[in-house]
């Protein structure tokens, strides 16, 4: 168990993100867009959604179709919210954290920021080694291979070490491609086959014989 190398994702797995961040935060994408395309609001919302369904993150697309600048859309998006009303607390999630043997680091599509924040809310950000945000990919977000192969240098590990915690399946399926051990931290109930554990929510993370 020691040897493990813990990589969790943030929104969605650490915390519900869906409840209260993620409609902020795709409202101010949607103006964002509307604002930098000079386009409709049902036109910038179907952009956001297909630039999410085809790269995994709407800002890849923006970036790599429209020439839009990561760091001002990332300030802009992110920096709205009034987080401490927003973030629902998990309770014995640190309890949880600080019983787990191996190193532990976040790997989020995330801005530092912002992860750095909601950590912060939450009372985990000491539970970490490393918050591997997506400037630390370079923008290369999940599920993108570069980005993970940007994490495994900087913790200068394998992939066969690593167990990673996600919601979302295209990362977990290039996490088990390079490797590691994937548990999809979902409430449906089909599993895929590269998911080799569904758990409703990561406090059942104690019930696993991994």
């Amino acid at each position: 168990m020691s040897s493990k190398v813990w990589i969790f994702d943030l929104d969605d797995t650490l915390h519900n993100a869906s409840a209260h961040i993620f409609p902020v935060m795709n409202r101010a994408m949607t103006q964002y867009i509307m604002a930098e395309l000079s386009i409709d609001e049902p036109a910038a919302h179907q952009l956001r959604q297909h630039y999410w369904r085809i790269y995994g993150a709407t800002l890849k697309g923006l970036m790599r179709h429209h020439g839009v600048d990561a760091y001002h859309f990332l300030e802009q998006t992110h920096a709205l919210m009034d987080l401490p009303e927003m973030v629902i607390q998990v309770k014995r999630l640190r309890h949880l954290l600080t019983s787990i043997k191996g190193r532990k680091c976040v790997f989020t599509n995330a801005p530092r920021t912002y992860a750095m924040r909601v950590l912060e809310i939450m009372g985990i950000a000491d539970c970490f080694e490393l918050i591997f945000s997506v400037e630390s990919t370079q923008f290369h977000a999940k599920p993108s291979v570069r980005g993970f192969q940007m994490l495994l240098n900087t913790l200068n590990v394998n992939a066969s070490d690593c167990v990673m915690l996600e919601d979302n399946l295209p990362a977990l399926m290039t996490a088990k491609r390079l490797g590691m051990q994937t548990i999809w931290v979902t409430r449906k109930l089909n599993k895929p086959n590269f998911v080799d554990f569904r758990i409703n929510s990561v406090l059942a993370l104690t019930h696993l014989k991994l």
